[in-house]
């Protein structure tokens, strides 16, 4: 069930719709008599409401205050509201605080938040905004308002999020914002700010995102903000600071920082890279291209572990590349194009296992191509062009299986490319080395020489015979040939110059693209526990780790979309206020244990990560008893919709749908050997798929926060879906084995393209197969999309699969698997699908994925 509504996720579990609701109170009810006393009754009524009405507004059982009802209409005096979304704020101030004032939100009358984001509004914000006091949010990005950010944000005491990305602010940022004591998140982001950086914004210790990049922005960035600790996310790209590189990061410890977003990139900056900058343990992404920084690249950089982009292009950094960069495990892109970096590329570079783009674009190395890069399967963008690199091109690039990019031109390369790469890319990714062959037709390579002999001696009187002049037709054909290769020249350098021009464009776009995103992508807090209490709402929220940061107030007020209801409750979409997006489970009412069992158990889940389960990333628990479960969000859906909601379009190969069996089976394997879990109700439609097709199992452990009344729910559940054991109609408790069953359905599910839910003559998925195999046509059991792509190979991997999921189904549980030993059958049937155990964690608990 899927449906889509601009509302909040509120604590009441209600669709809150953004509409205008205009309330006329029934003061009190008219008798169908009146006396004399009745009547001065009414009267004096009457005049007691007016008073009320004078002094707050609103009346619909909550009255916003007269000083907030004065702000908001100076809020919209000032604001031009060119779709008339502000309609609803009437004069009389009916509904403000009870949702019929669009985009306002109230507890007990004062204003908590303002919300009108994507809404067209220009104008300017008010001064008066000030006399909210108790206001928490204010959300206004992404709408066309001028002016200046006004002083008196700064005085608000309880104000924790700024949210004024996308405008046209301009003026300078009020140093009164600094003094913000609750103050979490700042973003005014892509506006027209100029002047420099208040360095009070450190006063505000709560601090954890600031955002002011894309801005005109001048001077130094503030020693201060190094020592805001609090700090997650810091983006200053894209403003004209200079200065150098800030060099206090200093602290106590490695995990003295929770710093894991540093993007200075697009600035003036100078000096060399600082080493303290090895200090943040917990860094993610450091970018300091486009600036003026010189000097070497600090060894240091080597300690971060946790790394994934490091971007220094554009520079004048020299030297070589430290050995200590192939420590970082972590990395997915480094760029270090437009530098002066010089001699050898590392050989082990193959140690950045996780590396996917690897631009060394316009330096001075020198040497050969390094083979190991090939050994880096992950590598999907590989720049090494222009630069003084010799000798012939790895024939192990070519065996890249990821590589959609390739530029080794303007080198001083030589030999044949291997024809791998020369089938695959084009020969502007090759032009400029002229010892290099066999890329293009223009550049053919020469036939091995043939065997010469001695000549015999020359013998002058003989001479004249062996030596004519050039006739007509030579000359013709000698000319001809040197203008078609001239214009086979200019062709490729049209070519070379159109793709360069595109490559330009692309890298232009994506820095846009990647400057938003930094925008909304926000950091990774601090492993283990971090507890926030109260939030407008009340309540607690407690926060392990992942890869985003966000309050209680965030959570409820998320724009919500429904992705489907179980026997545990109801799955939410749910899209924060800067864009980012998690997954919510709203747990059914009454189903859950009591609170410190339930607490004991989930603080347990939350520890749980490996790299083929869903990891449970923050919990919350509401002040009327609600419970949410926030887990990553998934794009690419689930298995079942993967397999049975897709066009004709789309087809699935054999080893995608391996990969999944193995992702299932190593997840499920890692539950019962290392957390002593039984999933219970595992089925394709829990089993979810990352970017890169990657298994996620969904609402594993979810059995122990429950009663074991809602337990025995879910299993009848999973049975009528098709996945229930059969020993589970007795016996109410699932256990490894019921898992082990399950794990055979989705195989059979993956092989025969069929869904366990619908029967076949009144049998379900496991007894249909059976009947088939049992019959000897064991080849109308697979999926058709199998069969077109059948090889010897295939046929008998299918056919050792098959084998193997109906043992998983077999009716009797003591004859069933452990999931230990199918993932181990699978990945003998096909090997290659596999990963190292490096890359799956293997079965070793760990803290973070």
């Amino acid at each position: 069930m899927k449906g889509t509504g601009n509302w909040y996720l509120n604590s009441d579990n209600k669709k809150q719709w953004k509409k205008t609701h205009i309330h006329t109170p029934p003061l009190f009810r008219l008798r169908s008599t009146f006396n004399h006393h009745s009547h001065l009754f009414f009267i004096l009524i009457t005049i007691f409401f007016s008073f009320q009405l004078v002094s707050g507004k609103g009346w619909d059982g909550i009255i916003v205050t007269q000083s907030d009802y004065q702000a908001l209409k100076a809020l919209k005096t000032e604001l031009i509201d060119f779709r008339g979304v502000l309609r609803s704020w009437n004069d009389s101030g009916y509904g403000a605080c009870s949702g019929g004032w669009a985009g306002i939100k109230c507890v007990k009358g004062q204003v908590i938040a303002i919300q009108l984001p994507w809404k067209g509004l220009g104008g300017q914000i008010s001064e008066k905004i000030g006399q909210l006091q108790e206001l928490r949010r204010i959300s206004l990005h992404d709408n066309v308002i001028g002016g200046k950010i006004p002083t008196s944000l700064g005085f608000l005491p309880y104000l924790r999020g700024v949210y004024l990305f996308n405008n046209r602010l301009s003026g300078s940022i009020p140093s009164s914002i600094g003094y913000c004591p609750l103050l979490q998140s700042f973003d005014v982001s892509s506006n027209l700010l100029v002047g420099t950086i208040p360095p009070s914004l450190a006063n505000s210790t709560k601090l954890y995102r600031l955002n002011l990049s894309f801005n005109s922005l001048s001077g130094s960035i503030p020693v201060s903000l190094n020592h805001l600790t609090s700090l997650t996310f810091l983006a200053l790209q894209y403003n004209n600071l200079s200065g150098p590189v800030p060099d206090t990061w200093v602290g106590t410890g490695r995990s003295h920082y929770q710093l894991q977003i540093l993007t200075l990139d697009h600035n003036r900056l100078s000096g060399s890279i600082p080493n303290s900058l090895s200090n943040l343990g917990m860094l993610q992404e450091l970018s300091l291209g486009q600036n003026q920084v010189y000097g070497t690249i600090p060894e240091g950089l080597g300690n971060l572990s946790a790394l994934q982009t490091l971007d220094l292009s554009n520079n004048s950094i020299n030297g070589s590349i430290p050995s200590s960069l192939t420590n970082l495990s972590s990395l997915v892109s480094l760029n270090l194009e437009g530098n002066l970096l010089e001699n050898e590329i590392p050989d082990a570079i193959d140690r950045l296992q996780k590396l996917q783009v690897l631009n060394l674009k316009s330096n001075k190395f020198r040497g050969q191509i390094p083979a190991s890069i090939g050994n880096v399967s992950s590598i999907t963008q590989l720049d090494l062009s222009q630069n003084g690199l010799s000798g012939e091109i790895p024939d192990s690039l070519g065996n890249l299986p990821n590589l959609t990019f390739l530029n080794v031109s303007y080198n001083n390369l030589s030999g044949a490319v291997p024809f791998k790469l020369s089938a695959k890319f084009s020969p502007s990714s090759f032009v400029g080395n002229l010892q290099l062959c066999g890329y293009s037709i223009s550049t053919p390579c020469s036939s091995p020489p043939p065997q010469y002999f001695s000549p015999p001696p020359f013998n002058a009187s003989l001479g004249h015979h062996h030596h004519r002049k050039l006739s007509t037709k030579d000359v013709i054909l000698i000319a001809a040939g040197a203008l078609l290769a001239l214009l086979l020249l200019v062709c490729c350098v049209l070519l070379c110059c159109l793709f360069r021009k595109k490559a330009a464009s692309k890298r232009k776009n994506g820095k846009t693209a990647g400057a938003a995103a930094g925008r909304t992508e926000k950091a990774i807090p601090a492993a283990g526990v971090e507890v926030e209490s109260g939030g407008e709402a009340g309540g607690k929220l407690v926060h392990f780790d992942g890869p985003f940061v966000f309050t209680a107030d965030d959570l409820l007020c998320a724009t919500a979309e429904i992705m489907g209801k179980s026997a545990y409750g109801t799955a939410y979409k749910a899209t924060l206020e800067d864009g980012n997006q998690v997954a919510v489970k709203r747990l059914r009412e009454k189903i859950a244990k009591g609170l410190k069992e339930f607490e004991t158990e989930v603080a347990a889940l939350g520890k749980i990560r490996h790299p083929n389960l869903l990891a449970l990333r923050a919990y919350y628990l509401g002040p009327k008893g609600e419970k949410l479960l926030v887990f990553d969000y998934m794009p690419k859906g689930s298995v079942a919709s993967f397999l049975h909601a897709r066009g004709p379009e789309t087809s699935i190969n054999w080893p995608t749908r391996m990969k999944i069996a193995m992702g299932v089976a190593r997840g499920i394997s890692y539950l019962h050997t290392q957390e002593n879990i039984v999933h219970g109700n595992l089925t394709s439609s829990n089993i979810l798929l990352d970017e890169q097709e990657n298994v996620k199992i969904a609402d594993y452990g979810l059995s122990k926060l429950m009663t074991t009344a809602a337990t025995s729910n879910v299993i009848a559940t999973a049975g009528s879906q098709g996945y229930r054991a059969p020993e589970l109609s007795k016996v109410k408790k699932p256990t490894a084995k019921t898992d082990v069953y399950s794990l055979g359905v989705i195989i059979l599910e993956l092989l025969t393209g069929k869904s366990p839910s619908e029967t076949t003559n009144g049998m379900d998925l496991p007894e249909w197969v059976a009947s088939i195999v049992k019959e000897e046509w064991t080849n109308e059991v697979f999926d058709l999309e199998l069969m077109r792509d059948d090889t010897s190979t295939t046929s008998d991997e299918l056919l050792n699969t098959l084998k193997l999921a109906l043992h998983c189904v077999d009716p009797s549980p003591s004859a069933r698997p452990e999931a230990q030993q199918v993932l181990q059958q699978l990945e003998e049937i096909k090997p290659e699908v596999a990963p190292s155990s490096e890359d799956t964690g293997a079965l070793v608990p760990s803290t973070n994925e």
